[in-house]
């Protein structure tokens, strides 16, 4: 299982330590929530943090736009540092056109659906993905409850996948914890997004390498 804490969730008074603690964990990826105020509701951060996060880390940077317009900052967050650059579909009427944008720059391209997004409107483009990031919890903010049929929905993914003989990451961003984190590794989930799960446990080292284990 690929382990993806999201620093949405850190303490950014203590933004240094928390990246090295993320750098010394078993995380594989680190993942980075960027949000306009505007496709969600709320404001995160852009690439000030990511700069400051750089210099402390060589993990894979999985960088979630969940902001309207990502095209106009595709060149920058590459620039700044992201391995993996995912956009929303319900943030970009030339999809096709925003991947191969994405693919150009030799990083890995995905696309997050939100909870009423089906998972048949990835039938035209799959073959062309990295990853698909389903969202377990409407966008916006850390700590949300699980939306149970998310499992169903990596289940759906699963045989889209499978039916295209795609080579695609089934990634999940909300309320991921040990136990919906087996139910969605069960159904077919092959990286995890966790935060408050992560940062707010007791030691978030062990947390990561339980996760991992599932």
């Amino acid at each position: 299982m690929i382990v993806s804490p999201s620093v949405l969730s850190c303490d950014f008074g203590i933004l240094e330590s928390e990246t090295k603690m993320l750098q010394d964990s078993k995380a594989d990826w680190i993942h980075i929530d960027v949000m306009d105020g505007n496709f969600v509701p709320n404001i995160s951060f852009g690439f000030p943090v990511l700069k400051a996060i750089n210099k402390h880390t060589n993990k894979i940077f999985d960088v979630h736009l969940m902001i309207s317009n990502p095209d106009m900052y595709i060149n920058e967050f590459v620039d700044f540092g992201a391995d993996i650059l995912t956009v929303h579909y319900e943030a970009c009427p030339h999809l096709h056109r925003t991947i191969q944008h994405i693919k150009s720059k030799g990083i890995k391209a995905g696309v997050a659906l939100n909870p009423h997004t089906p998972i048949n409107v990835l039938d035209d483009i799959i073959s062309d993905l990295d990853l698909v990031l389903i969202m377990s919890v409407n966008p916006g903010f850390g700590g949300q409850k699980f939306i149970e049929s998310s499992v169903q929905k990596v289940s759906k993914l699963k045989k889209l996948i499978e039916s295209k003989n795609a080579d695609v990451i089934i990634e999940i961003d909300g309320g991921v914890n040990l136990e919906t984190g087996k139910k969605l590794a069960e159904a077919g989930a092959t990286a995890l997004v966790a935060g408050s799960f992560v940062f707010k446990s007791d030691s978030p080292s062990q947390t990561i390498e339980k996760l991992k284990q599932l």
